[in-house]
């Protein structure tokens, strides 16, 4: 598995070594199912070792897009699209570290952290017209405008970017955000408060540059198949009408086109195991996830890849739906519910992946302070499988409802894998909380993420990929308000310690992981507001003739720049 802690540790170090030069004497990555590891898996610089294979790769995606508009994706499938077919000030290295992209070099940064000045590298998009700082003023803008309905802009730049927030609020125009292009070249943006991971933030997608004549002329065709976009990063999508499967083709338009090997990338949507591990077998796709019974069978494979994400999953808890009290509304049966299935079984013998069980929000091996020391030594495990005091709680709960009996329906993706882990959720919940019914709705991504935001759904099997390094990225999904709450969970305790990080203990690393701690504890204990399930892992088999693939712990999972196709040992 990748050292995250040293990566981590060497970005913080970059970042503050800039801003204390500054300051004198003065710290993130969809919902996913479709939201590491050894040494080969690594991103890496070496060339192919023969220039006459074919650089084609041949993937499988277990999930349809649902959005590649950078200011309206939200999921993981989408953001690992647009990781890969667009770029913004930073990218992710192949050891998961922000380097300048469309930044010509590191930023000047004001001397109170608050002011950023970039500049813009030469680079052009797909169609030949130049890449300037307007295309990230007029992007940002798009996703902060509330018309945009973006889930990620107004989230992200409020309280960070000047006037996000009172753009939000109406009482301050769009042309306000504080970012400004000085020239074609030079790019300028003010923050409300100091961000130590704000520069690991520039690879995030909503944060990526659009050429405005370009969308403004596709109007509500922007960005709906592969000829309504045009692309400044490694790669262009082709042979993408809205649905099903894509292409990328490698872009010769790309500054740095020269390090970029492949020449196409054919990617299948194929959501059942078996036909995946039987296209990998054919020699048809050369990487194909593992389910548990694959898994098992395919653990002593030379060419398995055994990756940990810092994807958790849980169940969301909706406490009002279409206007009414669910009986989620009820404490008790939330606690009830959080403590009634064995999760340790979830990940050992029905995930079989390396996948971990998980009584917490923020993942394991995914954050830590100045000392190397893991977010997860800073809080507890919440929560955990109980079956006692779930009957106990859940006989207060149907007492307070006047009840015996309660029907709840969880939704879920309709994949091979999510349908098997949906019918031993209702097993596990039937069996051990007498009286309850479990309706299961399995449905697409696309339709699931559609449900979501209408808080159409009583029980929702969701997961998140942090965006960024940082705690934050898990913890502030959960405040009022939030675009990515829509369960109607609300508490200004938990609200203000999130507050905090960002505002009077900003500057402070050890009190933030302890806030954010407190936060933890009373969204997944004392509120039951959340319950997690597990912290993905993932069994791969890989063709070994693939190299250079990068992961990445946070962002778009994969980026295909550095990879290529060697010949195979004879």
């Amino acid at each position: 598995m990748k050292n995250h802690k040293f990566m981590w540790l060497i970005s913080i170090m970059l970042v503050l070594s800039v801003f204390l030069a500054a300051c004198g004497d003065k710290e993130e990555a969809g919902t996913t199912e479709p939201v590491k590891d050894k040494e080969e898996d690594k991103g890496t610089t070496e060339e192919p070792a023969n220039e006459e294979v074919a650089q084609v790769l041949n993937l499988i995606e277990t999930a349809e897009i649902p959005s590649i508009d950078s200011s309206i994706s939200e999921d993981a499938v989408g953001f690992n699209v647009l990781n890969n077919i667009m770029e913004g000030l930073y990218r992710l290295d192949q050891d998961s570290l922000p380097v300048p992209a469309m930044a010509d070099g590191e930023p000047e940064i004001s001397e109170d952290g608050l002011t950023y000045t970039f500049k813009i590298r030469d680079a052009q998009w797909s169609d030949g017209t130049p890449v300037t700082a307007h295309d990230f003023v007029y992007a940002w803008q798009r996703a902060v405008d509330p018309d945009t309905g973006s889930p990620y802009g107004p989230y992200l730049m409020a309280g960070m970017i000047k006037n996000a927030t009172e753009i939000g609020e109406g009482t301050a125009e769009i042309a306000d955000l504080g970012i400004k292009a000085e020239d074609d070249k030079t790019l300028i943006v003010e923050l409300e408060r100091p961000v130590a991971y704000f520069l690991s933030l520039m690879s995030f997608g909503t944060f990526y540059p659009l050429n405005e004549e370009f969308v403004t002329a596709q109007g509500d065709k922007y960005a709906t198949n592969s000829e309504a976009m045009i692309y400044n990063g490694p790669f262009s999508l082709t042979d993408w009408d809205g649905t099903g499967n894509w292409k990328y083709v490698k872009n010769d338009k790309y500054w740095d086109a020269d390090t970029v090997k492949l020449e196409e990338i054919i990617v299948d949507v194929v959501k059942e195991t078996a036909t995946g591990v039987k296209l990998y077998e054919q020699g048809k796709k050369d990487r194909v996830l593992l389910s548990a019974e694959y898994a098992m069978q395919f653990a002593d494979d030379p060419n398995i890849i055994n990756e940990l994400e810092t994807s958790v999953f849980y169940f969301k808890l909706n406490q009002e739906r279409n206007g009414k009290a669910t009986p989620l509304a009820n404490a008790d049966i939330r606690k009830a519910f959080a403590r009634a299935f064995n999760k340790e079984e979830l990940a050992d013998a029905i995930l079989a992946n390396g996948s971990i069980a998980a009584n917490f929000l923020v993942a394991d091996d995914f954050t830590f302070d100045a000392d190397g020391k893991d977010f997860r030594d800073y809080s507890g495990e919440f929560s955990a499988y109980n079956v006692e005091e779930a009957q106990e709680y859940w006989k207060k709960g149907l007492a307070a409802l006047g009840t015996d009996k309660v029907e709840i329906e969880i939704l879920g993706g309709d994949t091979e894998n999510a349908k098997k882990q949906q019918e031993w959720f209702k097993s596990e919940f039937e069996r051990n909380l007498p009286g309850l019914t479990i309706k299961l709705k399995e449905v697409p991504f696309a339709v699931r993420l559609e449900l979501d935001d209408t808080s159409d759904y009583d029980v929702q099997s969701a997961g998140w990929g942090p965006d960024f390094q940082d705690p934050i990225s898990f913890m502030e999904l959960f405040v009022t308000g939030s675009p990515q709450n829509k369960m109607n969970y609300s508490n200004p305790e938990y609200d203000k310690l999130i507050e905090s990080t960002k505002t009077t203990i900003a500057t402070d690393p050890v009190a933030r992981f302890e806030a954010f701690a407190k936060a933890e504890k009373i969204l997944l204990e004392d509120d039951a507001g959340l319950v997690p399930q597990y912290q993905r892992g993932r069994m791969v088999l890989m063709n070994p003739a693939v190299k250079g693939l990068a992961t990445h712990p946070f962002g778009g999972d994969y980026s295909y720049k550095w990879t290529y196709m060697e010949a195979a040992e004879k």
